[in-house]
């Protein structure tokens, strides 16, 4: 890993401890997707790079907003999707060749396939293949892990979900893929 890249994830790490382990967790879930549908080597770095630092945006956010332990106001919950342009700021000032496709995964990993993500919300294949995947990932992981505002949910609860009432956020393809991968990942909550 690029010692830049390196660096930056463990500054997420010493800003907010718990998004460093969640990027840790959704790196695992995007590596197992992506070689489950048979990413090449390159692209496998890529998309672990980009499921690295998909959440470096979250620097940007002030304490009151990140920290909160309740639901966002509607202006806490713009400021909250910052991160994602923050991010990408981050992301294309490295000097590296991988700037350019990793700050594409960064912004548009809050994208939905339907068109109702944010920040440009791009729909179906307009958005970047590992963006659909970090997505993937980061939403099941995001439900799975207990916060502040919400505990954990279990498994079957995650997997109706993202199936039925959010299917139309996520790339039907890569959601069929993930249901199987996931039931087969060390990752997988009870």
């Amino acid at each position: 890993m690029n010692p830049i890249l390196k660096s930056l994830s463990i500054a997420l790490g010493e800003r907010d401890a718990g998004t460093r382990q969640h990027s840790d967790r959704v790196i695992e879930l995007a590596r197992a997707l992506g070689a489950h549908i048979e990413l090449s080597a390159g692209e496998l770095e890529i998309l672990c790079l980009g499921a690295c630092l998909h959440d470096i945006g979250k620097i940007g956010i002030p304490d009151r907003i990140l920290l909160k332990p309740g639901s966002f106001s509607p202006e806490e919950r713009e400021a909250m999707h910052e991160h994602s342009l923050i991010g990408e700021r981050i992301v294309k000032a490295i000097d590296d060749e991988r700037s350019d496709e990793l700050s594409a995964i960064v912004r548009h990993h809050h994208e939905n396939f339907d068109g109702s993500g944010y920040p440009d919300a791009l729909c179906g294949t307009a958005i970047p293949l590992p963006a659909r995947i970090v997505s993937l990932a980061d939403n099941y992981d995001a439900m799975a892990a207990c916060r502040p505002y919400h505990p954990g949910r279990p498994h079957s609860e995650i997997i109706d979900l993202m199936s039925g009432a959010d299917a139309e956020k996520f790339d039907p393809d890569l959601l069929h893929a993930f249901r199987h991968v996931i039931e087969h990942s060390p990752m997988r909550v009870a």
